[in-house]
């Protein structure tokens, strides 16, 4: 891929994830996303059991895993469908950043050598 298609993706990848950056600046202050929605709605094990066709075990189970962070992709949109919701994945760069910033860091990096942390990005 050409630089100039990088650029054109990490552009558009950036606007798409602007919603998730936003969000990625925050602490995580719902531990355990699944339980607290199922929970807020109202949706006892039993239920969300019935409508995954997983046992009442494996939903505790996999509200479990998700809070460790060992839970699949797999898993996780199945208990989401389960309560009407579906999941939304997002990468983004840490501390707010952009694609863009992490692109020029990178390129100063290569241009300055090692230890231009934090050169030419806004904080």
């Amino acid at each position: 891929m050409r630089e100039r298609d990088r650029r054109m993706a990490r552009l558009k990848l950036d606007a798409e994830m602007r919603p998730f950056r936003t969000a990625g600046k925050k602490t995580n202050g719902t531990d355990g996303l699944l339980r607290a929605t199922r929970e807020a709605l109202g949706v006892r094990l039993e239920e969300i059991s019935e409508k995954t066709g997983l046992g009442r075990s494996t939903v505790n189970d996999s509200e479990r895993r998700e809070r460790a962070q060992t839970i699949t992709m797999r898993t996780l949109s199945r208990m989401a469908a389960g309560l009407g919701c579906k999941v939304v994945y997002g990468v983004v760069p840490l501390k707010g950043k952009t694609l863009e910033d992490l692109a020029e860091e990178r390129l100063w990096r290569k241009v300055l050598g090692a230890g231009t942390e934090g050169l030419g990005t806004r904080d």
